[in-house]
């Protein structure tokens, strides 16, 4: 998975949907028609695997997201995780959403 790539992609994407409640609403309906129409090109998703995204932002409900188990054996972290955890980034820390259960990149950057 190209992390860097979708990273950065997903930042934006979240960013224009706490700005534009019309967004949010599309991409909550059909995210798959919504990011190709903000990419401006189809993405490929994995064999079997669907994309949702979910608001989360009332802030009067708690919620609870129980994501995929994680495989610790094979698990390894890259570069910007590892500065995360060792406070080696300076300023504000990133906006980090990472989808897990993906082995190749999402939205087919590069």
């Amino acid at each position: 998975m190209n992390v860097q790539n979708d990273q950065e992609i997903l930042q934006s994407v979240v960013k224009k949907a706490w700005k534009d409640p019309v967004f949010k609403s599309s991409l909550i309906q059909n995210p798959v028609a919504v990011m190709e129409a903000f990419l401006g090109r189809p993405i490929q998703l994995p064999d079997g695997k669907n994309l949702a995204f979910v608001d989360q932002t009332d802030s009067s409900t708690i919620f609870v997201n129980i994501p995929a188990e994680i495989d610790t054996e094979d698990m390894e972290l890259d570069e910007d995780q590892l500065d995360i955890i060792s406070g080696g980034t300076a300023g504000d820390p990133p906006i980090y959403i990472k989808p897990i259960n993906s082995d190749g990149s999402i939205f087919g950057g590069n």
